[in-house]
């Protein structure tokens, strides 16, 4: 998935559990692992609401493509809908994706993150 994104313009390094890929104010954590799938997709943005949210939305269809996630439209448009929002969670197929605002805290932003239902093992960062 990381040469998918860097293919697609992000710039990608790595921390202890996750491959970090950014393009403009949004990033894009992946679980590592050899997964055949990647488990955990987190896009986030920081900043007040409307603009981390506008921030994720500039890359979310790229995003999910390049993740082979299922029902890209579905979430999309999903995502979109959640402005005003604090937390709201969706299943689009064997996806649980979850959008969560924050902005009373020291870093406000927005985080949108897909998780994959049918993982068994090492599913999670430790």
């Amino acid at each position: 998935m990381v040469a998918g994104l860097t293919s697609a313009g992000f710039k990608c390094g790595t921390d202890e559990a996750y491959a970090l890929c950014t393009s403009g104010a949004a990033s894009v954590s992946i679980l590592n692992g050899d997964h055949p799938r990647p488990p955990v997709v987190s896009v986030n943005a920081s900043g007040p609401a409307d603009t981390a949210a506008a921030e994720i939305a500039k890359v979310l269809p790229k995003v999910l493509e390049v993740a082979h996630i299922s029902q890209p439209q579905d979430i999309t448009s999903w995502f979109g809908a959640q402005k005003g929002k604090s937390t709201a969670e969706m299943t689009a197929g064997d996806w649980l994706v979850n959008y969560a605002a924050e902005a009373d805290t020291e870093e406000p932003g927005v985080h949108l993150t897909v998780t994959d239902k049918l993982c068994k093992t090492a599913c999670q960062a430790e």
